[in-house]
């Protein structure tokens, strides 16, 4: 698949997404000028869209922003494909099962701490799109601000493609691998890595083991990028290089295939005489990647005190405001404690932005249990929280040495406003009803001198 197409018999082969994982080969960078090509004279030499594009393929650029954006924000790809996107027959609304779109007007904004265990095992025959399930979010879609956090669960392969107008998603394993099948080629990502799929861009998602669940964001507002490390200096927290981009690959499929398009907040379905994912070359910096997390240069202090999460930041979101993210995904990566005199979990806080935490292996140092793979906590903005009276009775008396954090690996989505709750998530059997229980006992230690 690395360098060629399928055929139809190939194409929705349970039990082959494994095999196919494992052959993969990639481009290396983050916001790169990647190129590639399936198969050789594909890309044109010298300009974008000649009178006659190689091989008898279609010309056609995909832009991610406006034309007019400064060059460094600037995304967008040429694509030479077998058939122009423009090629498909009328789109008809669908069902939106478990998946939302903000606005989210349907509950208030909840000021609680909540708290949820993992999302019940799917119905049998379910796909990633049919096991999307929305949490919560916040913005507006159709104005491209803000952002929704979403689960999933699958049992089963996709036999049709989507594409998401309404935002970029940065899907998030947590059990079972994933291949996804894009436009551009082909991405494999385990628990520990995450995948961006940029804002419509089709693609479908076969499972690599019998079972998968994970989380999503979706990003409505300006594409995902690497934060700037200021003091820091040149190097640290995700490196550049260690994003993988797929290399061309395409299906020559001649047939019925249903395209599912996410267009603001409503999914809306066709049925194409062929396959979409007809791509046999590209260039450009609009592209889907994957990241392995624990890749990332996670910095510390050396001397006192508990950093900011933000130095975990791997990718943001910016806005209008500067340091002000519509979102933010930090991870909380194996590291070493060292700090001398300090409190080492996530100190009590309390913040102006809204906190969305999941947890995909092991245990997280600021929660002692409750906190569960798979499952996920929502700290609204300035609504108190910390580490968990075990953990800071426990914390508060430990001999202070050289402490290495590797049993767990958490992450947050981090927004500049107040998540608000789909209704299934504000009456869902998986919420934890007394999540309020893990700060109790904190006991009174003041004592006047005099």
């Amino acid at each position: 698949m690395s360098d060629g197409g399928t055929s139809r018999a190939s194409v929705f082969e349970r039990g082959g997404a494994r095999k196919t994982a494992e052959g993969l080969a990639h481009l290396f960078g983050f916001g790169n000028e990647h190129s590639s090509e399936a198969v050789p004279g594909a890309l044109p030499e010298g300009r974008n869209s000649p009178q006659r594009a190689p091989l008898g393929l279609y010309a056609e650029q995909l832009s991610g922003t406006a034309f007019t954006e400064p060059r460094a924000h600037n995304r967008r790809s040429w694509l030479y494909r077998v058939r122009p996107s423009a090629a498909h027959p009328a789109f008809t609304r669908t069902d939106n099962g478990g998946l939302r779109t903000a606005p989210f007007a349907e509950t208030a904004p909840d000021p609680n701490r909540l708290r949820w265990n993992p999302l019940p095992e799917p119905p049998p025959g379910t796909d990633f799109l049919a096991g999307l399930w929305t949490v919560g979010g916040n913005g507006d879609a159709t104005q491209r601000t803000g952002m929704a956090v979403h689960l999933y669960h699958a049992d089963t392969d996709m036999d049709r493609v989507f594409s998401d107008a309404d935002g970029e998603l940065l899907i998030v394993p947590e059990r079972g691998g994933l291949l996804l099948r894009t436009e551009f080629g082909l991405l494999a990502v385990e628990p520990g890595h995450v995948a961006l799929v940029p804002r419509g861009v089709r693609f479908r998602v076969e499972l690599l083991d019998d079972f998968a669940r994970g989380y999503v964001c979706e990003n409505y507002g300006a594409p995902f990028r690497l934060p700037d490390l200021g003091p820091i200096g040149a190097n640290g927290l995700a490196n550049p290089r260690d994003f993988r981009a797929p290399v061309a690959a395409y299906e020559d499929v001649e047939g019925p295939v249903e395209v599912v398009n996410k267009f603001c907040g409503n999914l809306w379905t066709a049925t194409y005489d062929h396959s979409p994912l007809d791509v046999v070359a590209w260039h450009g910096n609009y592209v889907p990647y994957a990241y392995d997390l624990r890749r990332f240069n996670v910095l510390g202090t050396i001397s006192y005190d508990h950093p900011d999460p933000s130095i975990f930041t791997v990718l943001t979101s910016p806005s209008d405001t500067p340091g002000l993210a519509g979102v933010d995904f930090v991870v909380f990566a194996p590291r070493w404690l060292v700090g001398e005199d300090t409190f080492r979990p996530p100190y009590f806080h309390r913040n102006v932005m809204s906190e969305y935490m999941g947890l995909i292996e092991g245990a997280y140092d600021a929660k002692a249990e409750g906190f569960v793979p798979g499952g996920g906590s929502l700290h609204n903005m300035m609504s108190a929280h910390g580490p968990d009276r075990e953990t800071f009775d426990r914390a508060s008396a430990a001999e202070l040495r050289p402490q290495k954090v590797d049993d767990g690996l958490a992450f947050m989505f981090e927004t500049r406003w107040p998540v608000t709750l789909t209704p299934q998530a504000a009456r869902a059997e998986h919420l934890q009803r007394r999540y309020d229980d893990v700060w109790q006992g904190l006991e009174r230690h003041f004592r006047p001198l005099h």
